[in-house]
């Protein structure tokens, strides 16, 4: 288990995922979304995909925070670190992007309906991870995390159909193999 570690963080690092406070990341990220984004051609997909993904990432990150000060396995924290300071950038990244386009951060409330709505974890589903006991807490935290970032690779694949901006969807191909990645080391963390 200890040898899949290095491999799986370099990974996480080349994708944009860092782990040292996040700057490293946060840059990174900034960097090669910026670059491929601008412009002004997009449709209403890649405004919806980004709207979704700002509140998605946000809390995806919030679940990821979720991890410290708790008991669980070194490389299961240190991959929480990385996922809250790669989504942090992303999040910030994206509600540039939303800026830049003068286009708001989210959208009504019902503005997602018509495509079953923007999937996330419930409030309900953070207070059993924040109420787990320790013993129970690291499967509790990484079933949840697996779900969440599951709903970023739907998410992720819907843009990378639909999208119209080549920086979005290539930020879409990208966050699809991060968290595809992601989730395939948790599930090897969680022994499946």
């Amino acid at each position: 288990m200890k040898r899949a570690v290095p491999v799986v963080l370099a990974a996480l690092l080349l994708s944009g995922c860092g782990v040292s406070g996040g700057e490293w990341a946060r840059g990174v990220v900034a960097e090669r979304a910026s670059e491929a984004a601008t412009g002004r051609d997009f449709n209403p997909a890649d405004v919806m995909f980004l709207q979704m993904m700002v509140v998605h990432s946000g809390q995806g990150a919030e679940i990821a925070r979720l991890a410290r000060g708790r008991a669980v396995r070194d490389e299961v924290g240190t991959l929480a670190s990385a996922i809250a300071a790669t989504q942090e950038a992303e999040t910030a990244e994206m509600a540039r992007l939303l800026r830049d386009w003068d286009q708001p951060a989210t959208a009504p409330a019902d503005e997602h309906t018509a495509h079953g709505g923007m999937p996330g974890t419930s409030r309900r589903e953070m207070q059993a991870a924040e109420k787990a006991a320790p013993a129970d807490f690291e499967k509790v935290f990484l079933d949840m995390l697996i779900a969440h970032q599951d709903d970023a690779v739907q998410m992720a694949r819907v843009e990378a159909a639909d999208g119209r901006n080549p920086g979005v969807v290539l930020m879409a191909r990208r966050i699809e193999a991060s968290r595809t990645a992601q989730i395939q080391q948790m599930l090897t963390f969680l022994g499946q």
